[in-house]
């Protein structure tokens, strides 16, 4: 089964269950559950308390959005989402949702709850015109691990809702600064074996505030890449997430909204003499406060801190002494380039976004499952058998429910044979030449030869006597998955 003729199913077996459940309570569910499918893919971005998630959001927008203090809209899960007007509904725990009147703040949207306490608040959804917002809805959840339980809760209820429950996200973005039991715990929180919450292959872990891993250094970046190749061979990591990406999230939403002033004062500290600037980069105490021959203001350089942290303007700095970054755009598309911003972008597209039907099928039919379980009613027996002939008939279901597999280690295989697994899973993209590790400019030819002796390599393995029951049923995923790239291909 392909991607296109699973989407068809799924919209067939959730419009038979609009007709069997037409009238009943469980009619608004399902007619949101098709709605859902027809929705942008839904990214939740979850963390600690000052994990970033708020500033990582801004830079994906390429606006500053969402706030970053700890004001009463942080603790609230916030929708952001494309639409025709610049609107802000908020969605109470009881009663009917409203609009709510805002205003922009230093950039971030300050939403006015009026008398409504935020513990009343179910949801805050934002509708604001982007064009980083219509393949992707992202959802800002409160911090875990928060001294007030109850604002954890939030994020633990919106991601993990519980047995016979769905989570609202299609996909999730866990920032963490390092790998505490705390992070490891969350992630093991809304996991689940099967499909009923995210999985390695819609959960990515970011390595988030990663330039603060060097102490600002220059190399900072460097060390988080370090790192962020050692948590990817956890064992723990690989079971809970896709991959572990590291991001300076500062310096990735200032490089994305950077200011032509912030440019020209940057080239101001970049003129002065190397030894002066060297004195300010010590401290941030020293950055703003010390007596300087250069002509910026303690408040204009507590802004360049706030805006860029210390990483961020020392990295300015060099780079337009360098002769790097001649100009603001220049500037902006270097800071972008190395806050490791385009490569989660990158992940992004080609684990959520390629994959964005698969997810949005398994969504929805979780969802129609849940209500079929909770409230049986004539009719529904049917289509429970055939959301099973669903799952169980799409390929595209089998990959994940072996990707899960692989990363508990259910599959035992040598460390080369495991990573040509996973890739041909689709770890790396879901395209023929990225499953298969081959460059991007390969001819068809070359790629229907690598699909033919993987198809060989994987066969001998599910016909060996020496294979595991195990690896025998993983190679025929594998060889089905070969098979179908083949079909495509021709």
């Amino acid at each position: 089964m392909t991607v296109t003729s699973l989407l068809p199913q799924v919209r067939s077996v959730l419009d038979a269950g609009a007709r069997i459940y037409s009238g009943t309570e469980s009619a608004e569910r399902i007619a949101a559950t098709i709605d859902r499918l027809d929705e942008p893919l839904r990214v939740a971005i979850a963390g600690k308390v000052k994990a970033g998630k708020s500033t990582l959001l801004n830079a994906l927008v390429g606006e500053e959005l969402a706030p970053t203090d700890a004001g009463e809209c942080t603790k609230i899960v916030t929708w952001y989402h494309d639409g025709i007007t610049y609107r802000v509904n908020m969605y109470p725990k009881v009663g009917e949702p409203k609009q709510v009147p805002f205003a922009r703040t230093d950039g971030a949207i300050d939403i006015d709850l009026g008398s409504i306490d935020a513990d009343d608040v179910e949801r805050l959804d934002v509708e604001w015109p982007s064009s980083s917002l219509r393949q992707v809805t992202l959802i800002d959840t409160p911090g875990i691990a928060s001294l007030s339980t109850e604002v954890s809760e939030r994020t633990h209820a919106f991601l993990a809702p519980g047995e016979d429950q769905i989570t609202p996200a299609d996909a999730v973005l866990y920032l963490m600064r390092h790998l505490h039991s705390t992070d490891v715990n969350f992630l093991e929180a809304f996991h689940d074996e099967e499909f009923n919450q995210p999985t390695p292959v819609n959960a990515i872990a970011v390595l988030s505030r990663a330039d603060e891993v060097g102490v600002g250094r220059i190399d900072s970046m460097s060390s988080a890449r370090r790192i962020a190749n050692r948590y990817k061979s956890d064992p723990k990591v690989r079971r809970l997430a896709q991959t572990v990406v590291p991001v300076a999230g500062l310096l990735a939403q200032s490089g994305s909204t950077l200011r032509e002033a912030e440019f020209k004062a940057l080239s101001q500290m970049a003129a002065a003499p190397r030894d002066e600037t060297e004195k300010l980069f010590l401290s941030a105490d020293r950055f703003v406060q010390s007596p300087t021959s250069i002509h910026l203001t303690s408040m204009e350089r507590e802004h360049l801190l706030d805006r860029l942290g210390m990483f961020g303007c020392r990295l300015s700095v060099a780079l337009i002494r360098q002769g790097a970054a001649e100009n603001a755009s220049k500037l902006s598309n270097e800071l972008v380039q190395r806050s490791g911003l385009n490569e989660l972008r990158e992940v992004l597209l080609s684990q959520f976004a390629e994959r964005r039907d698969v997810l949005k099928a398994r969504s929805a039919l979780i969802g129609l499952e849940n209500i079929v379980h909770e409230h049986p009613v004539p009719g529904s027996d049917q289509l429970a058998a055939e959301m099973e002939r669903i799952h169980s008939g799409a390929h595209e279901f089998a990959e994940i429910r072996l990707l899960n597999s692989l990363r508990a280690g259910g599959v035992k295989l040598k460390n080369e044979e495991a990573e040509e697994m996973e890739r041909l899973l689709g770890t790396e993209g879901s395209s023929a030449r990225s499953r298969l590790g081959l460059p991007a400019g390969s001819s068809d030819a070359d790629v229907r030869i690598a699909l033919q002796n993987s198809i060989s390599r994987w066969q001998r393995k599910a016909e060996s006597p020496m294979s595991s029951r195990e690896l025998v049923d993983a190679s025929r995923v594998l060889i089905r998955s070969c098979e179908g790239l083949l079909v495509t291909l021709s």
